[in-house]
């Protein structure tokens, strides 16, 4: 695009003063600022400043009523069965070459203290993998027990996706076949003023920030990765994010219920801890499958209980999903925009004033827009909704300190690991208060399960207290 281009398009939609500081730009720089401007779909925009931006959307409400779950443990012999028939078939798709993983892994570890992408931060208890580690080695364990390949699809965003790349090429991709990893990055959106105004992070550039989660769908397609897992076979994506440790990133009961039902999206909950614990809310409204954020369930609702005293609406949402493929291809098809809605964000944003001058507000003074991968449920025809324990599969690393820390995931992980020798038959030395009183990692080339740990029958390691343990 050239400078006459951008300047008729920036006019017809308002945002002349994207150009405003062009004349004191270098030539390198002009060539970046009327790449960017080419970027931006001005049409998609006026629609959704309008929409988003100028006004603030109400949350739609409608009849809310819990969702119909799996459970983690039932004595119903029907739903034992069932779900000993979904492992079955979930063993079979992973073995078939019909699952891959997808990570979306486009933060950094700024908030951790750690420079760099989260997925590159150290975070097991003994070897200090990395969390892209981590995630490797279970594909790596997938491929091995069932002689088969599960690709893995990681989405960057601009601000880290050289950094991840060059991560795991140092690190030989920890063990997969380059080829069988595909990274893609993920989109970004412009911040706007509240009057609708694209703000400039410099007199040379856009404010741009990622696109939200719901956004990796569409950077599915735009990539080429939709196409990449149609050529594979693949039918099943297993959706999940970076900041887990104990994420199990192919499930093959949480595949098979997701293949039994022939469902287009799927969703692992968590009984939540308390009424307005901060996790999104999985309900059915108005007959649909629906994740209501913390922050908008009516508190009425989010404190009522049941007969025997439980939480009505209990099942917390943790970000795991299954997707089938064909279901991400109409989301993101047809040459419309994305069928998901945008969430409106007020925020402060670093930008240059009409001047030129450097602005670092101190309250909000702009506004951005996201997806959330979880508003497709309620597109999904069938929605299966799966049931499991915090203590085997989330422990997310988010804070510098305290609850969802590298810490206290940490602590989970050898709790976990503790728990599955224990049922193993392996003695673990334990203080007075019951806490595990040594270190101890179980990798996943070892095992993925306590089921898997116990089928070996070959790991007896003698555990001393204070000491430290690594079975890999």
């Amino acid at each position: 695009m050239d400078i006459a281009a951008a300047s008729a398009l920036l006019a017809t939609h308002g945002q002349e003063h994207l150009l405003g500081f062009y004349e004191a730009l270098s030539p390198a720089e002009r060539t970046a600022l009327l790449e960017q401007i080419a970027e931006v779909d001005f049409a998609q925009l006026d629609r959704l400043i309008a929409t988003y931006v100028l006004a603030e959307p109400t949350v739609p409400r409608g009849e809310i009523s819990p969702p119909a779950v799996v459970p983690i443990r039932t004595a119903d012999g029907a739903m034992i069965m069932k779900k000993q028939r979904a492992f079955a078939l979930g063993e079979q798709w992973i073995r078939q070459g019909k699952v891959a993983a997808f990570v979306v892994a486009g933060g950094q570890g700024t908030r951790l203290g750690y420079e760099g992408p989260k997925g590159c931060l150290p975070a097991t208890p003994v070897r200090k993998k990395p969390l892209f580690q981590l995630f490797a080695e279970q594909l790596l364990a997938a491929n091995r027990r069932y002689q088969t390949t599960v690709p893995l699809y990681v989405m960057t965003s601009p601000a880290n996706d050289v950094a991840t790349r060059s991560f795991f090429r140092q690190h030989g991709y920890f063990g997969l076949a380059e080829t069988d990893v595909f990274f893609l990055v993920q989109g970004t959106m412009p911040a706007f003023d509240f009057d609708g105004k694209i703000l400039l992070e410099s007199k040379g550039g856009l404010a741009l920030s990622p696109n939200g989660h719901g956004g990796s769908l569409t950077a599915l397609r735009k990539s080429g990765a939709l196409a990449d897992m149609a050529s594979r076979g693949v039918e099943l994506i297993s959706y999940f994010q970076v900041d887990n440790p104990l994420v199990r990133v192919v499930d093959p009961l949480f595949i098979g219920l997701h293949a039994m039902d022939e469902a287009e999206m799927s969703a692992k909950v968590l009984p939540k801890r308390e009424p307005l614990e901060k996790l999104g809310n999985v309900c059915v409204v108005d007959g649909r499958t629906t994740v209501i954020e913390y922050s908008d369930m009516p508190e009425t609702l989010a404190r009522e209980t049941t007969a025997d005293g439980h939480l009505r609406f209990s099942a917390g949402s943790i970000a795991i999903h299954i997707l089938s493929r064909p279901f991400v291809e109409a989301l993101t098809g047809g040459g419309g925009e994305m069928a998901l809605p945008w969430h409106r964000a007020a925020k402060k944003v670093s930008c240059v004033d009409a001047r030129g001058e450097a602005v670092r507000p101190t309250e909000p003074n702009a506004v951005k827009l996201e997806m959330f991968v979880f508003d497709a449920l309620p597109l999904a025809k069938k929605v299966v909704v799966l049931e499991t324990l915090r203590s085997e599969e989330f422990s997310p690393i988010k804070n510098a300190s305290g609850e969802d820390s590298l810490a206290s995931s940490l602590h989970d992980q050898v709790r976990r690991a503790a728990t599955w020798l224990e049922q193993a038959g392996v003695r673990v030395p334990r203080d007075a208060d019951g806490q595990v009183a040594a270190a101890i990692e179980i990798g996943p080339l070892l095992a993925n399960s306590a089921a898997e740990l116990a089928e070996r029958g070959d790991v007896n390691p003698t555990i001393a207290s204070g000491g430290t343990v690594y079975l890999g």
